[in-house]
């Protein structure tokens, strides 16, 4: 459902990500992992079609991100790490705009939005405003829109960010359900939280300097007892004297 094939984002002699290639089915939680400044949330914006990439190019759901980017954009649902939610409009009503804004047709928009509110937990506050909700609830809104139109791939950079840990808790578990449940989610989750990595996915890949280094399921890289901290840190130290490329300038280069 998510492919990426041989993505690079270059900024003149700097290099963010350097041809990058991976694969998300229905039903994966994949953790995209990797400290910070490595070329996640770059990877992230070009498969969501919000950046062109230098190389290569991305497919959500059989449909190139930039060919065909109005149907790639109805088949994703993306969380960026800063939500793009509207604190003086209601829970409902930032809902229908965004179910607006994806085309779902007018006669299924309201059960859509529904749906959305009860799988995030929203039913209580829907005609709360968003700008009088904690961090928690304002994050299960930004979910809520991220699903609303029934998309069948989710790329969520940094979700849980400065959340609390009964709130990450909560939206740990959202994630795990939204890619278990109906439909069956292709889910792909940025983060540099190795926490986040062992608590919800499957898969890990990890991104290093733009590059990939690994790309194994989770069980098979803790086999034997080896930690995931010691897996990160040998792929991300082993050559911490080199020059950073993937620092970009006038973007973030996560």
């Amino acid at each position: 459902m998510i492919e990426a094939r041989g993505l690079s984002k270059r900024y003149g002699d700097l290099v963010a990500v350097d041809g990058v290639s991976f694969q998300v089915g229905p039903g994966e939680v994949v953790g995209f992992l990797g400290p910070n400044g490595a070329g996640k949330t770059t990877t992230m914006r070009m498969l969501t079609g919000f950046m062109p990439p230098t190389d290569g190019t991305a497919l959500i759901d059989g449909h190139d991100v930039f060919a065909d980017a109005q149907a790639a954009r109805r088949a994703v649902g993306y969380l960026p790490e800063m939500p793009p939610l509207y604190p003086e409009m209601d829970v409902q009503g930032y809902l229908r705009y965004v179910a607006t804004i994806h085309d779902v047709p007018r006669s299924e928009r309201r059960a859509a939005v529904d749906r959305a509110l009860e799988r995030c937990g929203l039913t209580d506050v829907r005609r709360r405003l968003i700008g009088a909700l904690s961090k928690g609830y304002r994050q299960r809104v930004g979910l809520a829109g991220a699903i609303v139109h029934a998309p069948p791939v989710l790329i969520l950079d940094e979700p849980t960010v400065g959340l609390d840990p009964i709130q990450i808790q909560e939206i740990r578990s959202l994630i795990k359900a939204l890619a278990s449940g109906e439909g069956e989610h292709a889910v792909i989750l940025s983060t540099h939280i190795l926490a986040e990595v062992e608590a919800i996915c499957g898969r890990v890949i990890l991104i290093h300097r733009g590059r990939k280094v690994q790309d194994a399921p989770l069980s098979e890289l803790t086999a034997g007892g080896r930690r995931l901290e010691e897996i990160f840190a040998r792929e991300t130290l082993r050559d911490e004297a080199a020059p950073d490329a993937a620092a970009a300038p006038a973007e973030d280069p996560r």
